[in-house]
């Protein structure tokens, strides 16, 4: 578990590097267009990487065995990961009580 975590963190860390070399190589890029880019790369290799096994009884591969399971855990990992942001609540969303 600790390398997998190491791993997770660290290819996160690659990932927001990256979008900031691509910002800073092209400053009049829009950041929004950037992170959609990368966003569509990610999950591109996620779903790659979580295709089921040949063996259908395989436990390991039984909650990702179709693609729209797999698309409702990619969901729910999303939905993780953007709550556990530092950017998920922000000082301008327009949710926020102003005194």
């Amino acid at each position: 578990m600790e390398q997998h975590l190491d791993t997770h963190e660290e290819t996160a860390r690659e990932l927001v590097e990256l979008g900031n070399r691509l910002a800073d190589l092209s400053p009049e890029a829009d950041l929004r267009d950037i992170a959609d880019g990368l966003l569509a790369g990610a999950v591109h290799w996620w779903l790659y990487a979580h295709q089921p096994c040949d063996d259908r009884q395989c436990d390991e591969c039984g909650p990702i065995s179709t693609a729209d399971l797999r698309l409702a855990e990619l969901r729910r990992l999303l939905q993780e990961f953007a709550r556990s942001s530092d950017y998920y609540h922000t000082p301008t969303d327009h949710d926020v009580a102003h005194a």
